[in-house]
């Protein structure tokens, strides 16, 4: 008989929540409960209930805390009217008031939560001023009675964590008879985010061994909990995060508290003297700016398999005299259809890929299950050049797909926008010029670089907008058309294609730009931002509203991806002889249609009309693209096979059996 699969732990996270801060609160619970929590730990300060509001901010965070998850409150922080030293970090002049303050706390809210925390960090200067209190008399005097107190009343305690970890530290706790009154204690530790780990961290079986042979000379009963883990993505690697979390997750530790939900704002100080450090900002499974880090989108969406999932991807060995093809973005929609072509053409194919966005890891599992071991992933970042480096070391040739590829994106954050287009794209060809060897670079680039285009004289007809000038009409915008960068989206890829360029001049990389209209087809997942035929078609089937920016009379030459990728083998094919050369990419007139046209056609594919609705122009939207493509038809032979209404109908019957729809666009489609 087969046994039932072990399940998996529980875990928690930490967040700390200031006075006031209600719409960040409610946007941090919605996101934990979704992604599967079950603990959430957060301080009550002794300071900050007693100062102004503190009261009815507590009134309102407890309940509604302890309302979905199960609460610890790390309740410390010295009131400065209270404290020997005036600071939050000092003993209460009168000991018992802590105490006094823990019965006041249990019997306004101890309803919510069935644990408490005392104090926090207590080997930390910045928690508690133990430089006045050396042997911690004081200190284990003042929790000693509190803890005695909590647990006649019924609840359980746990000792906070020592920060770093201190064994001499928890010794003394047990020689104090501290640990006498304690369920359990705390463990904190980053390893891998602060380069002090490297000397003092040994690991979390190590540590909690080490705690384990301590607290059996006192109690043995008494549980370790790891109240704060963390690892920081200020360099970007968001798979590492994910790996440490797992780390945590499987060490011999009865709970886990993980550092934290929600990336604390740069505008406020995290700690004092410490607010200037970049890592303290970017501890959380989500930005600040609520976008989901991979760790959060992958709890949210599959929970701890999905993790287990991704963290047993690795990078099969490539053999002696093996070059693959490296793709950059090689998990995003054009960059696995183009691995899945090579791959299936026998080529061994690195997929480079840091997994920011919804839904690339199934395009990724996907590559794994048709290809196997010759699919070799490589979970970084372009952003971060040293793990880049080892992932293009064997590149017989380089795509370079990665990139932030909305507009709205690029205008709401134009650093990140700029440290991915441009940077990322100088630092695959930094890494590509320190090989030595004369490997191919091919740059998706984009039409953006031209500009808005608002100097072209346009006739509006009905249902779309069509060139004055005859020849425009005739054949689309070619390469001589001067660049004008327009939006941060554009500046970082005008940025990105000129140094693609200048490298193939200044240092002699091979090297060619495309830069592309709009690519659509299975395995997008589009968005209201980027990829909108398949937004479109997605948002249609589940009778969700359409949102057109302006008339809906744009033009653009949709190309099926299909023929995109052929375009990016013909080029490598060619590279000899296009090498320092940029080509437009696009459907041509053939397949140049109108947004309304589009709608249109989708109304017929799925037998109703999508429910559209018009908002205003977007900056930097052009009226009018068509990609005249005559220069790389001429100079690879290449030309776009699929015809639109044709390839809008694959991609629908692609998206079927993935997304719920009623059973009448199903039999639509059949």
């Amino acid at each position: 008989m087969k046994s039932a699969p072990a399940k998996e732990p529980a875990f928690g996270f930490v967040d700390w929540f200031r006075p006031g801060e209600y719409e960040r609160t409610e946007q941090v619970l919605e996101g934990l409960v979704a992604s599967g929590t079950t603990y959430l730990r957060t301080h009550l300060s002794w300071a900050e209930f007693h100062a102004a509001g503190g009261q009815d901010w507590y009134d309102w965070l407890l309940p509604k805390v302890g309302r979905d998850l199960q609460l610890l409150p790390c309740v410390h922080y010295t009131p400065p009217s209270l404290s020997r030293n005036g600071r939050t970090s000092g003993a209460p002049r009168r000991l018992q008031d802590y105490a006094d303050f823990i019965d006041i706390v249990l019997t306004r809210y101890g309803e919510h939560f069935r644990e408490v925390e005392l104090w926090n960090e207590p080997n930390n200067l910045l928690d508690w001023d133990w430089r006045a209190d050396t042997e911690y008399y004081a200190f284990c005097e003042m929790v000693g009675a509190a803890a005695h107190w909590a647990r006649e009343r019924g609840w359980r305690t746990v000792l906070g964590g020592p920060s770093p970890f201190d064994p001499y530290w928890l010794n003394l706790m047990g020689e104090r008879g501290l640990l006498d009154v304690m369920d359990a204690v705390g463990l904190h530790g980053f390893p891998g985010t602060w380069e002090s780990d490297e000397g003092s961290w040994s690991g979390w079986g190590p540590h909690i061994a080490e705690m384990r042979e301590i607290l059996d000379r006192y109690k043995p009963e008494t549980e370790i909990w790891i109240t704060e883990a963390g690892y920081s993505t200020w360099r970007n690697d968001e798979v590492e995060q994910v790996r440490h979390f797992l780390a945590a997750l499987d060490a011999p530790a009865d709970r886990l508290y993980w550092y934290s939900w929600r990336d604390v704002p740069h505008d406020v100080a995290v700690q004092e003297g410490f607010w200037f450090d970049p890592r303290h900002y970017h501890l959380g499974a989500v930005e600040s700016s609520g976008r989901p880090k991979l760790l959060g989108r992958l709890l949210a969406d599959g929970g701890i398999a999905k993790l287990r999932g991704l963290a047993t991807v690795a990078a099969p060995a490539l053999g002696q005299r093996t070059h693959p093809v490296a793709i950059t973005g090689g998990a995003g929609f054009i960059g696995s259809n183009l691995a899945d072509a090579l791959l299936s053409d026998g080529h061994e194919v690195v997929v480079a890929d840091a997994l920011r966005r919804p839904g690339v890891e199934e395009n990724l599992e996907w590559l794994i299950e048709r290809h196997g071991t010759r699919v070799h992933p490589a979970l970084v970042d372009i952003r971060d050049r040293h793990a880049l480096a080892p992932a293009l070391s064997d590149a017989s040739a380089v795509f370079h797909l990665a990139a932030q590829t909305a507009v709205t994106t690029s205008l709401a954050d134009p650093v990140d926008d700029f440290e991915t287009n441009a940077r990322g794209t100088l630092n695959v060809l930094e890494v590509v010029r320190a090989l030595n060897r004369r490997v191919p670079v091919i740059l998706s680039s984009t039409n953006k670089v031209y500009g808005a285009l608002d100097d072209l004289a346009m006739i509006e007809m009905d249902d779309r907008y069509i060139p004055e000038d005859k020849a425009l009409r005739a054949h689309g915008v070619d390469e001589r058309r001067p660049l004008d960068f327009c939006t941060p989206y554009g500046c970082s890829k005008g940025v990105a294609d000129q140094y693609v360029l200048d490298y193939a001049k200044s240092y002699r990389v091979p090297a060619a730009v495309l830069r592309m209209s709009c690519v659509y087809g299975p395995r997008q997942f589009g968005t209201e931002d980027q990829g909108w035929v398949a937004h479109f078609l997605i948002s249609a089937m589940h009778g969700r509203r359409i949102d057109v920016f302006g008339n809906g009379k744009q033009v653009r030459d949709v190309l099926h991806v299909r023929d995109a990728v052929a375009a990016y083998r013909a080029v490598l094919d060619k590279i000899g002889s296009v090498n320092g050369r940029a080509f437009n990419l696009g459907g041509g007139t053939h397949n140049a249609v109108s947004l309304q046209m589009v709608l249109r056609e989708i109304g017929r594919i799925l037998g109703h009309e999508p429910h559209v609705a018009h908002g205003d122009w977007r900056a930097g939207d052009q009226l009018y693209f068509v990609a005249d493509t005559r220069r790389l038809r001429e100079a690879t032979g290449w030309s776009p096979q699929v015809a639109w209404r044709d390839g809008i109908r694959d991609l629908a019957k692609w998206l079927e059996p993935r997304r719920r729809i009623t059973r009448e666009d199903a039999r639509s489609l059949a």
